[in-house]
């Protein structure tokens, strides 16, 4: 049996968590010597795979860049698109400047903006578990039939005792991977999670930041827990290239534009107003 928080935590979760997933996340450095702050963070949003950090010896730091893993080693499996180490640099800091601004500045709507968009990813995660589940319960009736028709076969004969030992096992063991998938996705849906939490965290730990000046190797691991890289398209005879950038406990932040901003904060004006004047009627 597991008692837990039965004495004062050395760190805290958060740290720990942090910690946990650098160690999952641990890339040798290359043959070179050289690491990059953004190693085992950044994945091909085509494949899914990890993106691996490209340099030589003679390289300069402007040369240095990401490619993914799945089409380095296959170039049929997925594009083989890179992106450079300081155009990734520039992004997230220049990400990091507006999400910062807008969480210390816009503090009510940015809360409120994270809470719905958590509310609708949760509605759509809880669909699909859903789903998923009731596939599984299919599964899982038709490999007790399997099971009942095999058995039936191997006692009127029709099957033999080598072929029914063979595939009752087969049977047995996608039944059990079923069940346990079954019951896995059951504890899913019947679990319940706090929203505001990883969100309250990050606004003080946002808080604690004045301004950014370069991206260093604490701040990004500290706030970044995920970066998705799509694939280049040409605009204009210029390269354009998106990368979505997930931040700890509050995971992809969608900054609007500064028109848009000013609109959400009159309108949040009007509400307080509006409250004000129920109350006090």
């Amino acid at each position: 049996m597991i008692f837990e928080n039965t004495h004062p935590a050395i760190i805290d979760r958060e740290t720990f968590a942090i910690v946990k997933e650098l160690r999952n996340n641990k890339c040798r450095p290359t043959r070179e010597g050289k690491v990059s702050i953004f190693s085992g963070l950044l994945f091909c949003k085509d494949c899914g795979s990890k993106m691996y950090f490209c340099t030589a010896k003679n390289f300069k730091k402007e040369q240095n860049w990401f490619t993914c893993s799945k089409a380095r080693k296959n170039k049929g499996l997925c594009t083989g698109h890179f992106i450079r180490e300081v155009f990734l640099e520039k992004a997230v800091l220049e990400s990091m400047r507006r999400v910062f601004w807008f969480a210390r500045c816009y503090e009510d709507l940015f809360v409120k903006q994270l809470q719905e968009k958590s509310v609708q990813e949760a509605k759509k995660e809880l669909a699909r578990k859903k789903r998923e589940l009731e596939k599984t319960e299919k599964r899982i009736a038709e490999l007790d039939k399997l099971f009942m028709r095999i058995y039936e076969d191997n006692v009127s004969g029709k099957l033999s005792d080598d072929h029914f030992s063979k595939m009752s096992i087969i049977y047995e063991d996608e039944q059990k991977e079923k069940k346990a998938l079954a019951e896995q996705l059951r504890a899913e849906l019947d679990k319940d999670k706090e929203q505001n939490d990883g969100i309250e965290k990050f606004i003080t730990k946002v808080k604690s930041i004045t301004d950014i000046q370069e991206v260093t190797p604490e701040i990004v691991r500290e706030f970044i827990s995920r970066i998705d890289v799509y694939a280049p398209y040409r605009e204009n005879n210029q390269r354009h290239q998106r990368i979505d950038i997930y931040y700890h406990g509050v995971g992809y932040v969608f900054i609007p534009e500064p028109e848009e901003v000013e609109e959400m904060f009159q309108e949040h004006l009007r509400d307080r107003k509006d409250n004000i004047k129920v109350k006090t009627a």
